[in-house]
């Protein structure tokens, strides 16, 4: 299933490789940072549209995986 996140994720990180490449092209740093800052955020957002995806499929994984990862942390503290 496609969501949202993952299409403008997309869109996002082939505009940020658009401006990044123009931005070589050239030789100014301002575009290219642009580009390099779109593509990093595309990126972060198909990792959430992933999470969301993996949360809805299987929520009772996720919820067990909370309820060790709280226990583990609350032995962790003194």
């Amino acid at each position: 299933m496609v969501d949202s996140n993952t299409i403008s994720s997309t869109a996002r990180d082939m505009a940020g490789r658009t401006q990044e490449s123009v931005g070589s092209a050239m030789g100014d740093s301002g575009p290219r940072a642009h580009g390099l800052a779109k593509q990093g955020y595309g990126q972060v957002q198909k990792a959430v549209g992933q999470a969301r995806s993996i949360i809805r499929e299987q929520p009772m994984t996720i919820a067990l995986l909370a309820l060790v990862v709280g226990y583990v942390l609350g032995r962790l503290n003194p």
